[in-house]
């Protein structure tokens, strides 16, 4: 029995669909809405509930866990708490204040310390990891190499447990980092410059993550962002990077003139 703990975005669903019909699973369900409600499987939980939440995997025999999908981080203040989860929480907001990183690290402990293993999030879906590689016809000219130097450089940069995954740099000069709200927050407060596309996205893993969970996610959304944005490219880690609906991504690259790369 696999135990597979799920926040947003689409990634979880598209790990359910995969292993539905070969594995025994089940859900817990940390979304805001209760997204997994209508699967037999599924215990919707708060954060806060370490203790239900291991209770769950012990009974059900759930020795390895899957984390997926985007889990808010919660008010501290305000969360509520079960016994273990009293127990546990000043180690959690130890962590808090090194950042998103530290959180995710000290849940996989808190999680091994009840002998209960991680498994990376892509373990049941490779083929979304997508390996070095130019994907677009469009490819990046000295300019977009200068841009993605620069924001690469600024990743390389950010504070070892912060919650930085993303960087957009034009012009060779960095716009914006990614805050604690996330990507998409952070390509909303870019603006175009020209009728010309220009300008990069870089997703690269947080510095210091643990690489079973939390690896940037992209998709059909991204793109759409991006080119609103007025950014011509999207610059992606070998293998730790979730990448969904890669064929329609692609097309929409191509058509977009947006290059797609993997470093």
């Amino acid at each position: 029995m696999i135990g597979l703990i799920f926040g947003e975005t689409e990634f979880p669903k598209y790990i359910l669909k995969k292993i539905r019909k070969k594995y025994k699973y089940l859900i817990i369900d940390l979304t805001k809405k209760n997204t997994f409600k209508k699967d037999k499987n599924c215990h919707y939980v708060s954060i806060g509930q370490f203790g239900k939440i291991i209770s769950i995997l012990k009974l059900n025999n759930c020795s390895k866990v899957l984390f997926a999908g985007k889990v808010q981080k919660p008010n501290l203040k305000k969360v509520k708490l079960d016994l273990k989860g009293i127990y546990y929480i000043p180690k959690i907001i130890k962590s808090s204040k090194l950042g998103d990183a530290a959180i995710l690290k000290q849940v996989i402990n808190i999680l091994k310390s009840e002998k209960i293993t991680t498994l990376r999030s892509n373990k049941f879906t490779p083929e979304l990891s997508l390996s070095k590689g130019l994907y677009t016809k469009v490819k990046p000219n000295k300019d977009d190499q200068k841009d993605i130097t620069c924001a690469i450089k600024a990743l390389n940069r950010s504070n070892s447990f912060s919650h930085i995954q993303g960087a957009v740099s034009r012009n060779n000069k960095i716009l914006k980092t990614e805050e604690i709200n996330g990507t998409e927050k952070m390509i909303k407060k870019i603006k175009k410059n020209s009728d010309q596309l220009n300008g990069v996205l870089v997703k690269y893993p947080k510095k210091k993550q643990d690489l079973r969970i939390d690896l940037p996610t992209v998709g059909i959304e991204t793109l759409k962002q991006c080119k609103n944005a007025g950014l011509k490219g999207l610059v992606l880690k070998h293998k730790l990077n979730i990448f969904l609906n890669k064929r329609q991504c692609v097309q929409y690259a191509n058509k977009n003139k947006m290059f797609i790369i993997v470093k």
